[in-house]
């Protein structure tokens, strides 16, 4: 029997159009019913230099579910070729082409001498959300984009991917703060998305001396076909670094891997922490106030911020957790590693760790928690009015964001725990009665 799923923190696998849509100068094209672009593109109305609004797209109707719609798809990457100007143009199949059978690898392959590239992935969403189609186009384009290119490696040249753009509202503020790191300890990254980058750092990825992958999971089945086609060896580290300790964990993992200059990671590591700390001794005595804040929280996201956030708030900032909650649907050969990951925490500290998406059911167990005091929820926006129910202190962190404006902050790395700790504390104190 199906299960109904309330209240849901990601989109089908079509949705991660956005991936294509992050990489500066290309474009995709959707052979799906009329419509998905728009209704997918809901992360704060984001659009960059394509709006999902003007994405070429088949828009298959009843004739084409009966006859076929290939021969639409065809014409419609022809008028794309000919009236957009981009430089990398993505066909992407939504459930409706992939039901009746169209066939996108062929009709992309008429296209092989173009005078732009066009290349194909199949992204339907009966087969999976946003998280597994994000990676299922990252492969595409490792394939096909890449296919003829050889491996000529650049020392410390670092390919580097952390988590979906857009699905996370922090996801190019959080990548280019660990670029930076990385940078700062002598590699020299090399990421695909977001302004600054173009079709050149794609083709670049094949020369890189390291990839590293910064997520719990999503993502990883194309950086480790980047690890088997060019040889280039793979770091996953799991834990999206947040704050001092979990950052110089990073920076020290990274240092073993690459081999980069010891010294110079521990000087970096040394200058970062003696900076966050002269923030949080600034604020000591707002911090330690124990009428500001409970001890106790609770976290209801994607795998990568549920883990994150938890090591942050327990390692960084001695609060327990009450349970975490795990939204994305994450592949069940992966649950096991995220739980232990999420309970390697000091003091002993341990939590329960579920895994599910239904949304109802969490902010009935979040109800019936005892929180010995005010509870502090990170989650989505279908918390907020949970947190106002039950009087709790709430902040958003992850999918859907609709009430906060992300343009490129970060909560990552040292000056991110930062950022994530003025928020928790706005929250906070904003509910104070003078």
């Amino acid at each position: 029997m199906a299960k109904i799923l309330d209240q849901p923190r990601y989109k089908c696998a079509l949705a991660a159009m956005q991936t294509v849509q992050a990489i500066p100068g290309a474009i995709p094209i959707l052979h799906s019913g009329p419509g998905c672009a728009s209704k997918l593109n809901d992360n704060n109305g984001t659009s960059g230099r394509y709006s999902p609004n003007i994405f070429p797209c088949s828009s298959i109707s009843e004739k084409e579910v009966v006859f076929g719609g290939s021969n639409k798809l065809r014409s419609t990457i022809e008028n794309a070729l000919k009236v957009i100007d981009a430089d990398l143009f993505v066909v992407l199949s939504g459930c409706t082409g992939e039901i009746i059978g169209d066939d996108i690898e062929e009709v992309a392959g008429n296209f092989a001498d173009a005078d732009k590239p066009v290349v194909w992935a199949k992204t339907p969403g009966f087969k999976g959300n946003n998280y597994v189609g994000h990676d299922w186009i990252l492969k595409s384009l490792f394939e096909q984009y890449l296919a003829d290119s050889e491996s000529k490696t650049e020392k410390g040249l670092v390919n580097l991917f952390v988590s979906p753009p857009q699905q996370d509202p922090y996801w190019l503020g959080n990548l280019r703060e660990i670029e930076s790191l990385l940078s700062a300890i002598g590699l020299k990254p090399n990421t695909i998305f977001g302004f600054g980058r173009s079709l050149d750092n794609l083709k670049r990825i094949p020369n890189a001396e390291f990839t590293i992958l910064v997520s719990p999971w999503a993502g990883l089945e194309s950086v480790k076909y980047l690890e088997k086609r060019f040889n280039i060896p793979l770091l996953q580290y799991p834990v999206l670094p947040i704050g001092a300790s979990e950052s110089s964990k990073f920076l020290r993992a990274v240092q073993e891997f690459t081999k980069a200059d010891k010294d110079l990671v521990e000087k970096v590591i040394s200058e970062k922490e003696a900076e966050f700390y002269y923030y949080i001794e600034r604020f000591a005595d707002t911090l330690l106030e124990t009428r500001i804040l409970g001890k106790r929280f609770t976290v209801v996201s994607d795998s990568q911020y549920s883990l994150a956030v938890t090591k942050f708030l327990v390692n960084d900032m001695g609060l327990f957790p009450q349970k975490v909650f795990v939204t994305d649907d994450a592949p069940k050969s992966f649950r096991d590693k995220i739980a232990e990951e999420t309970n390697r925490l000091n003091y002993g500290i341990t939590t329960e760790v579920q895994f599910t998406t239904d949304g109802h059911d969490i902010h009935e167990q979040i109800k019936a928690a005892d929180f010995a005091g005010t509870p502090l929820i990170l989650g989505s926006n279908w918390e907020k009015k949970l947190a106002a129910e039950i009087g709790a202190h709430f902040v958003n962190v992850s999918y859907p964001m609709l009430e906060k404006l992300i343009i490129n902050s970060h909560i990552a790395g040292y000056s991110g725990g930062l950022h994530l700790l003025e928020q928790i504390y706005t929250a906070a104190m904003s509910k104070l009665k003078l």
